[in-house]
C-alpha cells in the first residue's frame, strides 16, 4: 500500500510541510498527497515545491484517501473534525496534535476507530525528529504500518502501548528541543561573559551539542558513564557539576519535565470536552 499511499493532510503548517518533504517522490508520489488549508499562501508554497494537491476545503476529496493527518492546532481540532465526520469511511487518521486524546477524536469523529496519535518534534524539520507513536484497538497492521512510515519519513519512531504515556514523551522529547535551545542559550551568555565573542560562544555551544549527542547515539555506554569520562575529581568540570548541583539544575529540570507532562494532560483534558 504505501508506494501509492494516498495521504490527506489538514493543516499546511511547518510540521505538514517537514512531513510532505520526506514523503513526495519518495513513499508515495507527489499526486498521491492533498493538502487542505485555509491560508492561500501556504498552499501555493507547499504545491510550487512539492507538486502537490491542495484545496481550500474539506470535501469529498478526502474520502479517497488512505491517510488523513490532522496538522491543525490543538484549540482548532473540535471543528475541523466535526468536517470530516461525511468523509470518513474506515481511512486512517493521524493526530499529530499535542494534548487531543484518541477518545476524544474517535467521539468527534462518530466512533471512528483507526486513530494513532503521535507527538513528533521540531527536529522533523530537518529530518531529524522522533515520534511517539500509539495506535487504537481499530488500526490495522497496514494502517500502523502506513503510519510507522510516514512519521520515519522525518526520523525515528518510537511506539507506545499505553496513550497515556504520550504525555511523558512530549515532556522529554516533545518540548525537549526548547530545553536544549535554552542550555545553548546559556552557554553563550556565559561565552561573552567570559570574554568571547557572540559567534566564538555560538559555534562553540553548539558544536558541543551536536558533537556530544552524537557521541551519546554511537556509544554503547550510558550517558552517566560519557560525564564520568569528562569529570576528573578536581577538575574544570567537576567544578561546573558540582555549581550545577549545588543549584539543584538537574532536580529543577526533573521538575520542569514533570510540569510539561501534567500540562499536555491538562490539555487534553481542556480540549477534549464536548
Amino acid at each position: 500500500m504505501q508506494n501509492n499511499l494516498k495521504i490527506s493532510f489538514i493543516g499546511g503548517g511547518n510540521m505538514a510541510a517537514a512531513l510532505i518533504g520526506g514523503l513526495a517522490g519518495k513513499l508515495t508520489a507527489a499526486a498521491n498527497i492533498h493538502v487542505v488549508d485555509i491560508n492561500a499562501d501556504s498552499l501555493a508554497k507547499l504545491q510550487q515545491q512539492f507538486r502537490v494537491r491542495t484545496s481550500s476545503d474539506i470535501d469529498a476529496t478526502l474520502a479517497g484517501s488512505d491517510v488523513i493527518v490532522l496538522a491543525v492546532k490543538p484549540q482548532q481540532m473540535k471543528g475541523v473534525v466535526a468536517q470530516l465526520v461525511p468523509h470518513i469511511n474506515g481511512q486512517l487518521v493521524l493526530s499529530i496534535a499535542a494534548g487531543i486524546r484518541a477518545v476524544d477524536l474517535s467521539r468527534w469523529l462518530k466512533g471512528h476507530n483507526a486513530i494513532v496519535r503521535t507527538m513528533p518534534n521540531t527536529p522533523a524539520l530537518i529530518g531529524k525528529g522522533i515520534t511517539g507513536m500509539v495506535a487504537t484497538a481499530g488500526v490495522s497492521a497496514e494502517q500502523r504500518a502506513a503510519a510507522d512510515a510516514i512519521m520515519r519519513a522525518v526520523g525515528e519512531t518510537v511506539w507506545l502501548d499505553d496513550e497515556k504515556l504520550i504525555d511523558p514523551v512530549t515532556a522529554v522529547s516533545g518540548s525537549g528541543p526548547a530545553y536544549v535551545f535554552y542550555f545553548i542559550e546559556a552557554m553563550q551568555q556565559a561565552a561573552q561573559e567570559m570574554g568571547l565573542t557572540a559567534e566564538q560562544g555560538n559555534a562553540l555551544a553548539i558544536s558541543t551539542f551536536v558533537g556530544a549527542a552524537h557521541l551519546a547515539a554511537q556509544s554503547s555506554d550510558p550517558v552517566g558513564v560519557l560525564r564520568e569520562r569528562v569529570t576528573s575529581k578536581g577538575g574544570t568540570t567537576y567544578a561546573a557539576l558540582t555549581s550545577m548541583e549545588a543549584s539543584g539544575v538537574k532536580q529543577s529540570i526533573i521538575t520542569a519535565m514533570k510540569a510539561a507532562a501534567a500540562r499536555g494532560q491538562a490539555l487534553g483534558e481542556e480540549f477534549g470536552q464536548d
